[in-house]
This record gives structure tokens, C-alpha cells and sequence, in this order.
């Protein structure tokens, strides 16, 4: 009875937030499930989804899903690879001691807090793919330079033209990452480097063996943290691509077009829950991961 009066309080506390999210969160992702099984057919009869898993293997097998999810591919890829580059680099610089060094962070961080939709429409003039007498953006930054070679339809073409739609992200984040191993780094105390340096160890083995070591739960953090926001990237891609477009799709995008514009509410359901299972993936094992090593340290 006594432990009872000591949780209750804090229980119901937080019950209005259990409830809203048993409903809001878990309630929606249960009834999209549901949704993704159904069975649809138009109004003259014709089976538009035969129902079941059959919804999903049709899905999977449809060329435009595969594109998307190599889209997906692609573009994960390259934002993880350049975030973590970018962030740890300019981490490296800042930790070295720079002068200003509260501006550098400001300029690097800032990014971070532009919407993705404002830095979108930006990027969008940026990357724009005319060539020529028509070139905007670094197109014609290139071609005024002389280095016409360098001019690129950038994201409208090619099978990996979603590498270049990765450039917005990683600039926008870089900035993010760049904070969590600069933390990572004034965490470590000034001891442990003072006696590597007695031991006899250079600055490069110093890094080596003992900080970057030290930093590898930042850096599985910030890993699941840009792979999972990279999976689910959608107002990027949609202010710059616009609309519909199939050189630059990948799921969410998709999602959104079999939502609105094809009518197709079951096949938009099947996509949200195949992309929740992606995440899932993703984040799950760092979750177990978490919470084993946190009941070592107990």
C-alpha cells in the first residue's frame, strides 16, 4: 500500500500523455496497419487491391517501388557518409582551439535551424538543372567560371541522382552532428590526454586510441539519428523536386502521390507500413543496444 501511494502520483501525473499517445501514435500506426490489408474494389467492381499480403508483394513488386526505395538507398547513403564526415571534421577543427570559436559554432549550427521547406526552396534555384544560356544557380556559377565540365543536371537524371539531393541535407545537418562529437570531445577529461602524452604518444595516436574510442556511442547515436531522418525525408525532397517527380521519389514521396493524386489510400498504407518496418530496423537494435550497455553501467 505504501509503494502504491508513492507511484500513484506520478502515474497519474503522466497518464493524460500515456493516453494521448496510446491513441495518437500506437492507435494510428494499428489502424494504417489494418488499412494496408484491405480489400478494395472501384465502383464498376474491379479488384484495385486483392487484400492481405497480397497488397504488399504487389507493392514490392511494382518498378516504380523499387526506384524509389534505390532513391531511398542512394540518398541514405551519401547523407550518413557526408554528415558524419562534415560533423566530425569540423568537431575535430573546433576541438583543436580556434579563435571565435562561439561564431564558427553559430555559423555551422545555424543551418540547423532553417526549415527544411525555406532551405529547400533555395537549394531548389541552387541545383536547378539548366545548362547553357539558361544556367542559375552553380550552373552558371560553373559556367562563369569558365568550368563548364562541372555543370550538372544534378538531381532530375541519372541513377544516382539522388547523391546531389543529399548536398541540402548534409549541409543542414553537418552542424548537428558537429555538436554531439564536439560535446563528445569536451567530455573527455584533459587527464587522460595529458598522460598519453607522458606515455609518449603523438597527437595522431592520442585520437586514435584513446578519444575517437571514447566517442563511438556518440557516434552509433548520431548514425541512427541521420539514417533514421534520412528514410523518412519528405519536405526536402518535395520543395525541390516538386510534385510527383519520379527521378527523385523515394517512399515518402510516393506515399504522399498514392495518397492524393492516385486515389489509392491502401497502397499509401502498404508503403507507411513497409517505411515503419525500414526505421524499425534501424532503430530497434540500437534501442536493445542502449539498453543493455546502460544496465552494465548500473
Amino acid at each position: 500500500m505504501v509503494k502504491l501511494r508513492r507511484w500513484l502520483p506520478s502515474f497519474l501525473f503522466v497518464l493524460p500523455s500515456i493516453i494521448l499517445i496510446g491513441i495518437f501514435v500506437y492507435g494510428f500506426i494499428g489502424k494504417n496497419i489494418v488499412a494496408s490489408f484491405a480489400t478494395v474494389r472501384t465502383r464498376s467492381g474491379r479488384l484495385k487491391a486483392p487484400g492481405g499480403f497480397q497488397n504488399y508483394s504487389t507493392l514490392i513488386g511494382d518498378p516504380r517501388y523499387q526506384h524509389a526505395l534505390w532513391n531511398l538507398l542512394v540518398l541514405t547513403v551519401v547523407f550518413i557518409a557526408g554528415t558524419m564526415f562534415f560533423g566530425l571534421l569540423w568537431a575535430l577543427l573546433l576541438e583543436r582551439g580556434v579563435r571565435a570559436e562561439g561564431v564558427f559554432r553559430s555559423v555551422l549550427l545555424f543551418p540547423m535551424a532553417i526549415s527544411f521547406i525555406a532551405a529547400g526552396v533555395v537549394w531548389r534555384w541552387l541545383l536547378s538543372p539548366a545548362q547553357g544560356s539558361d544556367a542559375v544557380g552553380l550552373n552558371q556559377l560553373f559556367q562563369m567560371m569558365g568550368l563548364d565540365g562541372l555543370q550538372s543536371s544534378w538531381y532530375s537524371a541519372g541513377r544516382f541522382n539522388m547523391a546531389a539531393m543529399a548536398i541540402p541535407a548534409i549541409w543542414q545537418l553537418s552542424g548537428y552532428i558537429m555538436a554531439l562529437f564536439l560535446a563528445g570531445f569536451r567530455g573527455i577529461s584533459e587527464d587522460q590526454r595529458e598522460a598519453a602524452r607522458v606515455d609518449g604518444a603523438t597527437e595522431f595516436k592520442l585520437y586514435r586510441h584513446v578519444l575517437f574510442p571514447q566517442l563511438s556511442p556518440i557516434a552509433l547515436s548520431a548514425l541512427i539519428i541521420v539514417g533514421h531522418m534520412s528514410m523518412k525525408m519528405f519536405d526536402l525532397i518535395y520543395s525541390i523536386a516538386g510534385q510527383s517527380s519520379y527521378t527523385a521519389e523515394v517512399p515518402a514521396t510516393l506515399m504522399w502521390t498514392q495518397m492524393f493524386q492516385l486515389n489509392d489510400p491502401t497502397a499509401a498504407a502498404v508503403n507507411a507500413t513497409l517505411l515503419l518496418l525500414i526505421v524499425a530496423v534501424a532503430v530497434i537494435p540500437y534501442l536493445i543496444y542502449t539498453n543493455r550497455t546502460e544496465k552494465g553501467a548500473r
